[in-house]
């Protein structure tokens, strides 16, 4: 160990090459168990991916989701940067969901790389690097963030790319950064603002002092040139899509409260500041390594240089790290003040929070056990102990000579250790510290996390994927949250796609919600008529069992658009006869696992009194040819 750790500001060439190599073994073992899970089946998308991949296929095909306020909602919302990545890989002929389960592979290791390399920038010991970045791969992969391929997944390598070359004064690499950052995920642009400006000062003696070179006032200025100038596009576009929502209209929004699409407040204190997924300061402690909380030893390591040598090679570039936190947590509160209109302010902390830990603990864990280690050596320097120790010396008290064998062994397990003059402890502690990092992983209940949704009805996707492609197909079924992606086909609404944010969006989306339910447990065969024909739905997609009071009153979904919810679920528990299962015989078109398919047209024939018939012919032959080229 003391090898490793050896105290030098220029490490060997190769020891640099053989750990960094390390760090990507690990990223790679970790992000194959991913690849594993994304290409298992043929219907297979990561849950967030949902959102943002699936208009994509406009860029290999034109005529899909014509007309679709889902699909022109989401594709207005990507950065430019990530939807033109996505473009430019459809145009050679990678679709769009290939190459969002293949992303994640390459983003994790260009975060290892460049967190190995922030490492060496403040300490600059390679084994330091290795447990920083492996410890980091740990923690991206217990959270679905980087395996989404979604515009946060690039959160991650970006701002350690803007962080590695800002600790070396890097100019253009830094403002390159940057730009990238406003092209793929713009919030990142804040935190980098922010560490520009508080770079400009430094603590001295209890004061804060502005710095006296200007050649960090030039940097500085020039990161905030560009910052502004890949900003100020977001600030001057308006978008079909607004009003962002308020504070105040999401507080009398069943959407934004437990349970609900976008849950945001709560009325535990400590759960909405500190841990709410989305408006607490900190990640979930589930989704972090247990070696993580090793982080809060650096302060305390560095203040005893003595005991702990190795922490006089920590550089200076050491303050970038409480510089971050401080910033996202000025952030975090702005974002709290300006609600939505900055996003969700857990965005600006939870990221950065899973970096510094990782690079803070690598860094004070190295700085331990090399202490350690020391103290060791310095142990072996001990003049050996007299022979006659045994008997000049006496473990116990004579009272506890009732224990003679006891007594004995005792004395002679510590005699054997004096005698061996080796560094049990540390060699011991290190091999304990190995274990837990390299096995870890094994005993987290989901890891790698990927959030990766199989397909279950393959035949229900091949059967949609082969209807007319300005269909339109009506479901409360969560399976409708699969059909964009999987069959290309255009939704009515759907759980996935019920995202409140925009009233612009969401307020139409919301009607278009409660009109289905409100069709769907309609006894009266002319409200469902109406609706078919003011939405213009080509399809609609029913399970068996949503007739029943239990489907309604346990559907998330349903229970979130009040008070038509609990109407319907009245209406079953009184027995009312509705319309819609009279005719899921007649106008059924496909059925499979508990699924079934009503031709909207069939419908409103049934309610223009033809019945299932039409022109003499049975409706359902229409769909004779179609159905058997189905596999069984």
């Amino acid at each position: 160990m003391p090898k490793v750790t050896a105290q030098t500001s220029s490490p060997s060439k190769l020891q640099r090459i053989f750990w960094l190599a390390l760090s990507l073994m690990f990223a790679v073992i970790y992000s194959s168990l991913a690849l594993q899970q994304a290409f298992s089946a043929d219907y297979v998308v990561q849950d967030d991916a949902r959102q943002h991949v699936f208009w994509m296929q406009r860029f290999l095909d034109s005529q899909l989701f014509p007309n679709d306020r889902i699909a022109d909602y989401f594709q207005s919302v990507v950065p430019v940067g990530y939807r033109t990545l996505y473009q430019l890989m459809a145009a050679v002929g990678i679709e769009p969901l290939v190459l969002s389960k293949v992303l994640p592979f390459v983003l994790s290791l260009i975060t290892t790389g460049y967190c190995f390399g922030v490492t060496l920038q403040i300490l600059p010991v390679p084994v330091a690097g290795f447990i920083s970045s492996l410890l980091l791969n740990q923690t991206l992969w217990m959270r679905d963030d980087l395996v989404s391929a979604t515009p946060r997944a690039f959160v991650y390598p970006l701002l350690l790319v803007f962080w590695y070359y800002l600790l070396r004064r890097s100019l253009l690499p830094s403002l390159g950064a940057i730009a990238l950052q406003g092209l793929f995920y713009p919030q990142s642009v804040f935190i980098s603002s922010g560490l520009l400006i508080i770079q400009l000062g430094k603590w001295e003696r209890g004061w804060f002092r502005f710095s006296k070179e200007r050649r960090e006032y030039y940097f500085s200025a020039a990161g905030l040139a560009v910052a502004l100038l890949v900003m100020l596009p977001y600030a001057l576009t308006t978008s079909e899509f607004e009003p962002i929502v308020t504070a105040t209209q999401a507080r009398g929004m069943r959407e934004f409260w437990a349970g609900g699409r976008a849950s945001f407040f709560n009325d535990n204190f400590w759960e909405f500041w500190l841990n709410g997924d989305r408006s607490g300061i900190l990640p979930r402690r589930q989704s972090l390594p247990i070696l993580l909380y090793g982080a809060f030893l650096l302060p305390l390591l560095l203040q005893f240089s003595i005991r702990f040598p190795l922490s006089r090679q920590v550089k200076g570039g050491v303050m970038l790290l409480p510089q971050i936190i401080l910033v996202s947590l000025s952030l975090f509160f702005a974002a709290n003040a300006l609600l939505f209109k900055l996003h969700l302010p857990s965005r600006y902390t939870e990221h950065t929070l899973r970096l510094v830990l990782p690079l803070a603990t690598g860094m004070a864990l190295t700085i331990l056990l090399d202490g350690i280690f020391h103290w060791g050596e310095h142990a072996k320097r001990i003049p050996k102990l007299s022979s006659n120790f045994n008997r000049d010396v006496q473990p116990f008290p004579s009272r506890y000579d009732t224990f003679p064998p006891l007594i004995r062994g005792v004395r002679g397990v510590k005699m054997y250790f004096i005698e061996l003059q080796t560094p049990v402890l540390p060699v011991g502690l290190a091999a304990l510290v190995g274990i837990i990092l390299i096995f870890y992983p094994s005993f987290v209940k989901e890891f790698p996390k990927t959030a990766y949704e199989v397909g279950q009805v393959p035949e229900l996707y091949e059967f949609f994927a082969s209807q007319p492609k300005d269909s339109l197909i009506a479901s409360l079924s969560r399976e409708a949250d699969n059909l964009p992606t999987f069959s290309h086909r255009s939704i009515l609404v759907s759980w996935e796609y019920a995202i409140p944010y925009h009233l612009g969006y969401y307020k139409p989306f919301r009607q278009r919600a409660i009109a289905l339910i409100r069709a769907q447990y309609s006894p009266e065969l002319g409200e469902i008529r109406a609706f078919i024909e003011n939405y213009g739905i080509d399809f609609w997609l029913l399970e068996r069992s949503a007739f029943t009071s239990e489907y309604v009153a346990n559907s998330k979904w349903i229970q979130q658009f009040q008070p038509i919810a609990t109407e319907a679920e009245v209406r079953l528990n009184q027995g009312t006869t509705l319309a819609l299962p009279g005719l899921m015989e007649e106008c059924s078109v496909f059925e499979a696992k508990g699924l079934v398919v009503l031709e909207a047209k069939c419908i409103v024939a049934g309610e223009l009194g033809v019945g299932s018939k039409i022109s003499g012919v049975h409706y359902k032959s229409r769909w004779v040819k179609d159905l058997a080229s189905f596999p069984a």
